[in-house]
């Protein structure tokens, strides 16, 4: 059984912006692109940590502030020629609210 919880309103994320939410521990960074849809990954980047949701967003991707890697926020997984993975978190959007599933 999934168990998700309110995290905000989408009308809050700019679009091609992002917000970050903790969850225990981990801070999540959720993004809207320009078409709407959201994506929640890990706000580090695989590389050397960096805060994704201080990146910039272009189409379903962000692109990490301190070294230039691009993450495919729909996989997590950094694009060639870098290698590593942002961790990914399930994410909906009911009636212009955010959910995250727990």
């Amino acid at each position: 059984m999934s168990n998700w919880i309110e995290v905000g309103k989408l009308e809050d994320i700019p679009r091609l912006g992002s917000r970050v939410v903790k969850m225990g521990d981990i801070e999540i960074a959720i993004f809207r692109t320009d078409k709407d849809e959201t994506f929640a990954v890990a706000n580090k980047c695989p590389h050397k940590g960096g805060p994704l949701a201080d990146g910039i967003v272009h189409g379903n991707s962000v692109t990490c502030p301190l070294h230039n890697w691009t993450i495919d926020l729909e996989s997590g997984e950094a694009k060639a020629p870098d290698k590593g993975c942002a961790r990914g978190f399930e994410v909906k959007v009911e009636s212009g609210v955010i959910f995250l599933q727990q």
